[in-house]
């Protein structure tokens, strides 16, 4: 067995394990070949490599060289079998020894080296190594268990034989004993071998008596998924008709509600139609029915190229500059003026001749409209909403936002009502009958004035306001 001096001396002192692939230093340290070359990658970047053991320093072009002698020497020793029991030697205290034996008598385990030193008497019962040394004497005399009691099948000292419990008992030797015992033994195998047998034809039966038992068990299995699948592809097939005739019904039950539908949209529209009717019938009959009220133009409002005549009832386009005075509230970029009267309330109705003039804008805005730039225009801000006539098309203008009315609109007197309260601004061609053009619907949050806008001819206000 190795010594453990010279086993300390070949490991290295990196992966604490023998040598595999020595390499020595120019410090005369040894290393395994991976371990140094691991070591000295760590320090690439560094001035100079260092010993891992000492700390010498060294260049980095130096190269370590192998030490063939210690690689023998390492090989050799790994090739040598270790017996490792975990107990070592009593007697090496300064290294840990394997220990080959022990001694009964001493209590103490061996290395190879001290049990060639060891009492060669008879008293000294050298054993494998253990631990367990009480198994091996009398728990009662202390003594070596030499003998057997056939009575009791008990292993006893000198001491139980002449004097304890197994006095006069018959004894034999143990090793008389262990030798009869081993006899006995080499019976059992025999006894054994025939009950294997036995026991392996049963295992066989019992193994033929399974596989016909999986064969019954794959043929009824085989039956029972046949049956399972003609039942699943039944109720595939039940599925499918459910699902097409709930379909047919769906689809059935869709074109009769739609028709339905339509039929009631036409409904709706003919309602509506008698609606708007009546309502234009309404409006009609309070054209005739109310006194008007004058509404009047704000001269401090109209534009320089619009003269607004003595009555203040009518805005005319000129080419010429009116020169107005200056004031805060005047438009100062569009052909455009407002009324003097704000309504704030209630339900109002009034009348505009647009037959001499092709280009126009009326409707109405809050007095906070910008009076300069583009967003003072009647329509392109959120002030005002107006009705605009350009080039035979009419369009209704709030926000920059444009709605485009349809059709041919003949368009020589406009009606215009205000529902303040409801939020709703209609207009209306007067002609025969009474025409509905559109009605915008908003959330006033100002009083609103009248508010016209002219290029070219003249527009005059041609009834007063009807207010109820």
């Amino acid at each position: 067995m190795a010594s453990a001096i010279l086993i300390e001396e070949l490991q290295c002192s990196i992966c604490l394990s023998i040598y595999t692939d020595p390499v020595t230093l120019r410090c005369g340290h040894n290393f395994c070949q991976v371990c140094i070359d691991r070591v000295l990658n760590t320090q690439e970047g560094s001035r100079a490599f260092r010993c891992p053991e000492c700390r010498a320093e060294f260049q980095n072009s130096h190269v370590p060289e192998k030490n063939r002698s210690l690689c023998k020497i390492a090989d050799c020793m790994r090739s040598i079998p270790e017996v490792n029991t975990g107990i070592f030697c009593t007697y090496c205290v300064h290294f840990s020894v394997p220990a080959l034996k022990t001694c009964i008598e001493c209590e103490a385990s061996l290395c190879d080296i001290h049990c060639k030193t060891h009492n060669k008497s008879a008293e000294h019962v050298l054993i494998d190594p253990n631990t367990s040394l009480e198994n091996r004497k009398c728990s009662i005399h202390e003594e070596i268990l030499k003998y057997f009691c056939t009575e009791d099948a008990a292993c006893i000292c000198v001491s139980c034989s002449l004097a304890g419990e197994h006095r006069g008992h018959l004894v034999e030797m143990l090793d008389e004993a262990s030798e009869k015992k081993k006899e006995k033994l080499r019976n059992v195998p025999q006894n054994l071998t025939t009950k294997r047998e036995e026991t392996e034809k049963r295992v066989q039966n019992l193994q033929e008596r399974r596989g016909k038992n999986q064969e019954k068990a794959a043929g009824v299995t085989e039956t029972v998924t046949a049956l399972f699948r003609d039942i699943r592809r039944q109720l595939d097939d039940l599925e499918k008709r459910v699902l097409i005739e709930i379909y047919r019904q769906k689809e059935s039950f869709s074109r009769s509600v739609f028709a339905l539908i339509q039929q009631l949209e036409i409904k709706k529209d003919e309602l509506s139609r008698k609606m708007l009717h009546i309502e234009e019938l309404c409006i009609n009959t309070e054209i005739y029915r109310r006194e008007y009220t004058d509404i009047l133009l704000d001269v401090n409002t109209a534009g320089d190229n619009i003269h607004i005549s003595g009555d203040r009832k009518t805005a005319s386009w000129s080419d010429i500059n009116q020169n107005h005075p200056e004031t805060p509230e005047r438009f100062q970029d569009y052909e455009q003026v407002i009324s003097s009267r704000r309504f704030s309330s209630g339900r109002h109705y009034w009348e505009v001749d647009v037959s001499k003039s092709v280009s126009w804008v009326v409707g109405m805005c809050y007095p906070s409209i910008d009076r300069r730039g583009d967003q003072s225009f009647i329509g392109y801000n959120n002030k005002s909403w107006g009705l605009d006539r350009t080039s035979d098309k009419y369009t209704v203008i709030h926000d920059r936002k444009v709605t485009q009315l349809p059709g041919n609109i003949p368009c020589n007197r406009l009606g215009i009502y205000l529902d303040y309260e409801a939020g709703q601004l209609s207009f209306y061609s007067l002609c025969d009958p009474i025409r509905h053009l559109h009605t915008v619907t908003a959330t006033f949050t100002e009083p609103l004035h009248a508010a016209l806008c002219v290029w070219g001819g003249c527009i005059k206000i041609s009834g007063g306001v009807k207010t109820y």
